[in-house]
């Protein structure tokens, strides 16, 4: 029983996750900083509001902080943004540079315009008799 414990604990989805949180801790620590440190007292000086989080409005005996709301969107943003441009975007390229062009297996049929297996030589939407088409590929390789 402690065995499989122990399997569970060490496998690499875990500790990859477990370093993924501890992470994402310390970077949502830099950029809560960055935000309420640096990004909101400058947009708060040219808004006129020293701080951000003293922003609310009062509705009967009740306080709306939608300062603190602004913080929050602004931290998410920075986020977002920074997981797409420095993760998303390059992963993308990477695998795009790096993956091989997937062959399709279907062609049109020249009767009625549906899809059909390149290997077919009668469409089976409309039943007109195709002729097969040659693969350039193998050709290339008997010559």
């Amino acid at each position: 029983m402690l065995s499989g414990f122990k399997k569970f604990l060490l496998r690499g989805n875990v500790l990859e996750l477990a370093v993924a949180v501890i992470i994402g801790a310390a970077f949502n620590a830099i950029v809560q900083s960055l935000v309420k440190d640096v990004f909101t007292p400058l947009l708060a000086a040219i808004g006129g509001q020293p701080h951000f989080e003293n922003l609310e409005i009062k509705v009967g005996s009740s306080a709306i902080k939608y300062g603190l709301f602004l913080n929050a969107l602004i931290s998410f943003l920075i986020v977002a943004a920074v997981v797409y441009f420095f993760i998303i975007a390059p992963y993308e390229r990477l695998t795009a540079r790096f993956s091989s062009p997937e062959e399709t297996t279907l062609r049109e049929c020249p009767e009625c315009l549906s899809e059909i297996p390149k290997a077919a030589v009668r469409c089976s939407h409309c039943t007109a008799q195709i002729s097969p088409l040659i693969d350039q590929k193998a050709d290339q390789d008997q010559r």
